[in-house]
């Protein structure tokens, strides 16, 4: 199950569990919108990978007990800020392949 952490691990930015401003890698590497589409130009600076919105876990118990109330979002912060000139040489090196190709 999803981690849902609790702010952009870039600029620390919060991202509550029914944020739509949250996006993950397939690592749950997050980051808010504004990092990981404008400043990361859709590349996970710590994987490579691309990042897709992160779901909303239900707040309410629709079914089975699956919802936030029993399965609540971790609230350790991942704050590493990227090393922008190392991520730059990092796109420079994937030269622009999609994220389902790298």
């Amino acid at each position: 199950m999803l981690q849902l952490r609790p702010s952009c691990e870039h600029c620390n930015t919060p991202l509550p569990p029914a944020s739509t401003e949250a996006f993950i890698c397939s690592f749950e590497c997050t980051f808010c919108e504004a990092c990981a589409t404008g400043l990361l130009g859709n590349v996970c600076p710590n994987c490579g990978g691309g990042f897709t919105p992160r779901p909303i876990r239900p707040a309410t118990n629709w079914k089975n007990g699956n919802f936030l109330g029993a399965n609540p979002a971790t609230e350790k912060v991942t704050y590493k800020p990227v090393d922008l000139a190392a991520h730059a040489a990092l796109m420079t090196a994937m030269a622009g392949l999609p994220p389902e190709r790298r």
